[in-house]
């Protein structure tokens, strides 16, 4: 068994399918880890969603923003923007099925063996494994109950933004969904900057980007998140590898092979959204 990590895909299909195609990826013996962002902005989501169900046992994938995002649209409590190109998708015949495929999966992904733990956007420098894995529980529960649609409509805004285990609610659900599927920049003392969008170098002080605070995560795991698209893939210390490479806004598709370390990519096949 073979096990490929890949970015953010963001609706790019056919950039997959190519990207897969290199290594003869094998859902019967090969293992598919995804780092969130299924949808939106690229031009086929409804096919990416199609094809990853399909996929079965064989994907470990985590959410992203923008696939809590595609569930508020379909719920009804968020504006579906042109910009993300999801009318094929919330409009086709299996979208129902699809999306509460999508939300019944994890926010985080551990594995013990691999020493590999994925999310979307990383681990707040606050948490160690154990409060991670809690924290995602929780909103993987909320997620997953008849009330899932409460929790969408309150989990757009910034605060809280620091953590305390005192949190509760509808507050710390919002905290951990921030950290786990939009964090970029902390403060020194690990709070949360939820404003700062600058490739690292040019974010203003005292902000860092999050990788870059003392970490409680057991160093002897890797952590692979994605998000991040101006990172391209670098700047990152050893342990923590971002995969997101923008291939939606014209950049690249990137698997990592995890047995021997390989990269591979695929460049975008079609213009970037605007």
């Amino acid at each position: 068994m073979t096990t490929y990590l890949i970015g953010d895909i963001h609706g790019c299909f056919t950039e997959l399918q190519a990207l897969l195609a290199q290594v003869s990826f094998n859902p019967q013996c090969d293992r598919l880890w995804l780092t969130g962002d299924l949808v939106a902005r690229g031009p086929d989501s409804l096919e990416v969603l199609r094809f990853l169900h399909s996929l079965g046992p064989a994907v470990r994938l985590v959410l992203g923003n923008h696939d809590l995002h595609l569930m508020a649209v379909y719920a009804g409590i968020s504006r579906n923007k042109p910009k993300d190109r999801l009318n094929a998708l919330l409009e086709a015949p299996d979208a129902n099925e699809l999306i509460n495929w999508l939300r019944c999966q994890p926010m985080l992904q551990v594995d013990d063996e691999l020493k590999l733990m994925m999310a979307h956007s990383g681990i707040t420098p606050q948490w160690d494994i154990e409060t991670a894995k809690i924290c995602s529980r929780e909103v993987e529960t909320v997620l997953r109950s008849k009330s899932h649609p409460l929790f969408l409509d309150t989990m757009y805004g910034d605060m809280p933004n620091n953590w305390t285990p005192a949190l509760s609610g509808l507050a710390r659900l919002r905290f951990s969904t921030n950290a786990l599927t939009r964090m970029r920049y902390c403060f020194p003392n690990g709070q949360l900057d939820m404003i700062c969008k600058d490739s690292p170098g040019t974010a203003p002080a005292p902000l860092k980007p999050w990788f870059e605070l003392p970490r409680l995560v057991d160093a002897g795991y890797t952590l692979i998140f994605g998000h991040w698209a101006s990172l391209a893939g670098k700047g990152t210390p050893e342990g923590i590898i971002g995969l997101d490479t923008g291939c939606c806004w014209g950049g690249k598709l990137t698997m990592l092979r995890w047995e021997d370390r390989r990269y591979f990519t695929q460049p975008a096949k079609k213009a970037p959204t605007v």
